[in-house]
């Protein structure tokens, strides 16, 4: 005892007690947990950079310039959202920057003020008060926009918990370690949610804590009250570790996944049933009443002698409604509870970034070209036609051809001043603006993601035929065969079939190509699971190969139960496609019919209210300076109304209108496929294709067809009265 009080005898001890510690490590596994934790760093930068690295920087700069201090509850609530979105910013940042944005509107409005002063002697009091009010009322939307991108930064998140409980429990089922189990969900859900699990582990490398569960229950304080379902899963999963018997852990983790599930489903009910409400009052407030309230500015506009202009008409309805609904739609989308959304294709990945390519085919040749070069040009021939009646007037101001009774351009000039063009031809041809817009982007956004929702669709099939398989594949191993063999041998039975297909591949692959399973699986050009994108595919192979290097017994019971999970998880996402159904329709019967349809028979009545104010003035001009009868009692005043120079022309009037189309198209279309399928951009974007497709050809055919109806109407009146008259 006395020489083991010895302090040299003591250090010698504890240095061979450190060593024999560190050599009964994992070492290989010990780096391999270091590595993954630091990626979260890279994986940050590459992912949250991308589209905030701007806003970050505008905040540290606004911050340097002024220090402005938020309110305690706010500077609270701010903190959260920073964290939640992973942002490189302070509170004082947030707001700082919204000070200034504010602020330079107003000087922006001002400015402008000035100069229109300088220029015209007159004063101009719409643009100043217009950014005047936007910078002041816009510092509050601003200085909490961390909230918001928080809260897009949830939706995202949100669509991939349940894979996460799913692939946790699935893991944790034949490995009973939660630092493994987290690890694994983090590497196959895919961004954001998979950011916040590698944060788990960059808060232990760094030392901010010192386990894996302290991480981990910090993470799940910051859903608390946004979905228990999450936090209560993942603590019943902690719960399992300290079972003592394999039954019982077994039994909380399916407990875990029931959980999760059901609380999905629950809240999905409540959220559908209370948005049936405020969709309606969106599109009466963002859609019917706007457009039906554009029928009164042609009259508006010369009531109020000229004071009301097309510009005025751009900036309400083609910057702050957009801006309105799209906000209105934002909070809408941040109150969706977490759901099984559907896995987003990742397009920057080598694998499927040659497929947003458009194949050109001449000949036997085929050549990849960029969608833009087939859409580009569209939109640019089209904008042409359409902005024809500028072009010419801009090149010869006198050009201009009958049109029956009219003139093709018809511009008015006044004291050498033109306004213009009234004329019914240049608002024809102005409907090509919309059009060219429409199917230009709309074709783009189509032929980039055409090929990849055929990949996605593939990928459903085999996700809705998989869990049977699963099934045959788990007896085949757990009855003695291996699992190279097992593949075939399923293959055999679901010939025809995507599932079919996909086992085709991995035989193929194990059998000519000589490959391993792990390789027949995962290898990055001729690995199966690459040409069937699909988180829960993936992650079932995860795990059977996983499984395989403990025996045949624990891949059997991982594959059955994994048929068993996917079996729940179609039944739960049916039951909540089911749910949202009646909104989505409506919501795609508004982009596609009801829109486009209001907005062409307003365009319709707009133009008919143009020629008449114009006829009707013509005449009265005419009466007054012929003198005859009714010229004495018709008042100087009421001329004044039926002044045409006043009104706002039909093709400014039709550009206002199609734009604001153009806009609502693919601000519902968001939204639509935001409630339907979460945050998912390649369907997101495809739909935009269609829809835009669709709903321009509609309005222009509307609009075409009430304007010429409408105009030739409003002229045989006008003729029939005054021939009467």
């Amino acid at each position: 005892m006395a020489r083991t009080k010895d302090p040299g005898v003591q250090n010698i001890l504890e240095k061979y007690k450190s060593k024999l510690e560190q050599s009964t490590q994992n070492k290989s596994q010990k780096e391999e947990v270091k590595a993954f934790s630091r990626e979260y760093y890279i994986f940050r930068e590459e992912m949250v950079s991308k589209g905030f690295s701007k806003y970050e920087n505008w905040c540290r700069w606004s911050e340097r310039i002024i220090s402005i201090a938020p309110g305690k509850k706010d500077r609270n609530n701010l903190l959260k959202s920073i964290e939640t979105a992973h942002l490189d910013i302070t509170p004082e940042s947030a707001m700082s920057f919204a000070f200034i944005a504010g602020m330079s509107f107003v000087l922006l409005g001002l400015l402008i003020g000035l100069i229109a002063f300088l220029l015209t002697g007159t004063i101009y009091f719409f643009f100043p008060l217009f950014f005047t009010l936007i910078g002041i009322f816009g510092i509050i939307p601003l200085s909490r926009l961390p909230n918001f991108l928080a809260g897009r930064w949830r939706l995202k998140a949100s669509n991939q918990m349940v894979l996460c409980i799913l692939y946790v429990v699935m893991y944790m089922r034949h490995t009973s370690n939660l630092e493994h189990a987290v690890r694994f969900a983090a590497q196959h859900i895919g961004a954001p949610l998979s950011l916040d699990l590698r944060k788990i582990f960059w808060d232990i490398e760094t030392g901010r804590f010192r386990t894996i569960r302290e991480s981990l229950d910090y993470y799940l304080q910051s859903w608390k009250d946004y979905n228990d379902e999450f936090v209560e899963s993942f603590h019943l999963i902690e719960s399992s570790l300290y079972e003592p018997t394999e039954s019982r852990r077994v039994e909380l983790l399916d407990k875990a996944l029931d959980v999760m599930l059901n609380g999905t489903y629950e809240r999905m009910l409540h959220y559908a049933h209370e948005l049936k409400s405020p969709i309606t009052i969106l599109h009466m407030l963002g859609v019917v009443l706007p457009i039906l309230g554009l029928v009164v500015f042609p009259l508006l506009s010369a009531f109020a002698g000229g004071v009301v202009k097309w510009y005025h008409l751009a900036l309400v309805y083609n910057i702050v409604l957009p801006a309105i609904v799209f906000f209105i739609g934002s909070n809408m989308l941040a109150k969706r509870p977490t759901g099984y959304g559907e896995g987003s294709i990742n397009t920057e990945s080598a694998q499927f970034a040659k497929y947003k390519r458009y194949a050109l085919k001449f000949g036997d040749k085929e050549y990849f070209v960029d969608p833009w070069w087939v859409g580009g040009p569209i939109l640019g021939f089209f904008l042409i036609i359409g902005f024809l009646p500028l072009l010419i007037h801009w090149i010869n101001p006198d050009a201009d051809v009958q049109l029956g009774t009219g003139l093709f351009l018809d511009y008015k000039c006044f004291e050498q001043v033109c306004t213009g063009p009234y004329g019914l031809g240049a608002l024809v041809l102005s409907l090509f603006v919309p059009l060219g817009l429409s199917l230009g982007l709309g074709i783009y956004y189509y032929l980039k993601n055409k090929e990849l929702i055929k990949i996605r669709r593939e990928s459903q099939k085999l996700e809705k035929e998989f869990s049977g398989t699963l099934f045959q594949l788990g007896n085949r191993v757990g009855d003695g065969m291996p699992v190279e063999l097992a593949f075939e041998k399923v293959y055999e039975n679901v010939q025809g079939t995507a599932t079919g297909n996909f086992f085709a591949i991995v035989s193929a692959n194990i059998r000519r190509m000589g490959m391993g399973l792990y390789d027949a699986l995962f290898d990055g050009r001729r690995g199966a699971v690459w040409f069937f994108p699909s988180n829960i595919i993936e992650g079932s192979m995860k795990i059977l190969v996983e499984g395989a290097r403990k025996g045949p017994l624990i891949v059997s019971r991982s594959l059955i139960s994994i048929s068993n999970y996917v079996d729940r998880i179609h039944e739960i996402n049916e039951r909540l496609k089911d749910l949202l159904a009646d909104i989505v329709s409506s919501m795609k019967g508004q982009v596609s019919f009801l829109t486009p349809m209001i907005a062409g028979i307003v365009v319709g009545i707009g133009s008919m209210i143009t020629n008449i104010i114009g006829l009707l003035g013509t005449q009265l001009t005419n009466q007054e300076a012929l003198g005859g009868e009714l010229g004495p009692s018709i008042s100087p005043a009421v001329i004044s109304v039926f002044n045409i120079k006043d009104v706002i022309p039909p093709f400014y009037f039709q550009l206002v209108v199609g734009l604001y189309v153009f806009q609502i198209t693919i601000i519902l279309t968001l939204m639509a496929n935001g409630i339907e399928s979460g945050a998912d951009k390649v369907t997101g974007e495809y739909k935009i294709g269609k829809n835009l497709f669709i709903s321009s050809i509609f309005y222009f055919f509307i609009s075409l067809i009430v304007i010429v109806v409408f105009n030739i109407l409003a002229a045989g009146i006008l003729a029939t009265t005054v021939a009467i008259g």
